[in-house]
């Protein structure tokens, strides 16, 4: 499982609040602001659900200049299958959040996530908007990462810093996400904030790296949602030279957005809805990085693997049929599978007698299933989980 840390308080230059508006009905926390003092550098990754989120569609149009100073959040409704309305509403948000900041409506980013085709309840949100400005303070991250979870047993949090140009510069992100989550993320929101000085040209592809071994590695139901974002604002705070592109600095700030990415993304794989287990699934000896990958999601997303997991049961053959149905050339005598260390297939055939060590690895709530399949020098690493009773009472009466 994740290591638990102390939460972060905040990222210096930014501001946060969470309040209850009225979203949910339980009366929890269900809307965020996080605020910049000033423009930071933004870059943002949304989902590739064909099918967006209004919110999304306003998201990709705001992001697009490369400068951000607000989000506003609001969870128990997506606003997704909602029409036109629905991003005029998402409009509408951003024009509400830039009135009481004194900013550009455009420099706005709104998220929602929740219900799936309900019109959101603008009165409400409007008085949320409206409180949570009010209430902004550097010390806030807690606050708004509470507002921002749906499903989630609790909020995920995560920290890093590094030294660039002399100086110390900081990195906090917050996420939520539990079911519907899938490489393409999900219904997963998730803001990583820093104060380093970084180009919005250099920005952009050091969060596409850091998301491909992190956030596009993770899957609990190999669904895809309607909302996904992965947001990333810099303002330059810390006083480091500004990071070009490929120029100085730019490695180790990637280094330290993976680290708090990552971090996230096991918490959001651990806390898979109804899930008792985390695991990685590392494939090697592929031909190509992507048939490793391809390998290593079918594995991954296979529903006889993760009930097997929920289960304990080591049975080969669910890994074996997952292998060969990722349509990806593999030799089954070359093929070897190890749970934990204890080896259970040997050139495609079971080893038998491992089958009791094997078990005793499954109990544990996190473990490594490596296939290696003896035909190339590729690899990648992958996180999963089991599926079990409470993933289907959860979902089977998410909205009643």
């Amino acid at each position: 499982m994740p290591r638990q840390v102390k939460p972060p308080r905040g990222v210096p230059g930014f501001r946060f609040a969470g309040v209850a508006c009225g979203i949910k009905e339980s009366g929890r926390k269900d809307l965020a602001l996080i605020v910049s003092d000033g423009p930071a550098a933004a870059a943002a990754i949304f989902t590739r659900n064909r099918i967006k989120s209004p919110s999304v569609t306003a998201g990709m149009q705001h992001v697009r200049g490369g400068l951000l100073q607000a989000v506003v959040v609001n969870s128990g409704n997506a606003n997704a299958c909602t029409g036109p309305g629905g991003l005029r509403d998402s409009r509408a948000m951003c024009t509400e959040t830039a009135r009481h900041l004194g900013i550009d409506a455009q420099r706005v980013l709104p998220s929602s996530t929740g219900i799936i085709g309900v019109p959101l309840p603008m009165d409400k949100i409007a008085r949320g908007i409206a409180d949570a400005a009010a209430s902004l303070s550097p010390d806030g991250l807690q606050e708004a990462v509470e507002a921002i979870m749906t499903t989630d047993n609790g909020p995920k949090t995560a920290a890093a810093s590094c030294r660039i140009g002399g100086r110390t510069v900081h990195v906090a992100g917050i996420a939520k996400g539990a079911g519907m989550i899938a490489p393409n993320m999900a219904t997963m929101l998730c803001y990583v904030l820093t104060d380093a000085a970084v180009a919005p040209a250099a920005l952009r592809p050091m969060l596409r790296r850091a998301a491909d071994g992190t956030f596009h590695a993770i899957t609990v139901d190999g669904d895809t949602s309607t909302n996904d974002t992965v947001l990333c604002m810099a303002n330059g705070v810390a006083g480091n030279p500004r990071i070009s592109r490929g120029g100085e600095g730019e490695e180790a700030l990637e280094r330290a957005l993976t680290r708090v990415m990552k971090e996230l993304a096991l918490k959001v794989v651990a806390d898979g809805e109804g899930t008792t287990k985390l695991v990685e699934i590392r494939v090697d000896g592929a031909r190509t990085a992507g048939t490793a990958r391809k390998v290593a999601f079918t594995v991954a997303n296979s529903k006889l693997v993760k009930t097997a997991f929920f289960g304990q049961d080591p049975n080969i053959g669910r890994f074996m049929m997952a292998i060969g149905n990722a349509g990806v050339p593999v030799v089954e005598e070359t093929i070897d599978i190890a749970l934990g260390g204890v080896k259970v297939v040997r050139r495609g055939l079971a080893v038998g007698t491992r089958e009791t060590a094997a078990a005793k690895v499954m109990q544990r709530p996190s473990f490594t299933v490596r296939i290696s399949l003896g035909m190339g020098d590729a690899r990648t690493s992958v996180w999963t989980s089991d599926l079990g009773h409470e993933y289907i009472r959860i979902n089977s009466d998410y909205r009643t």
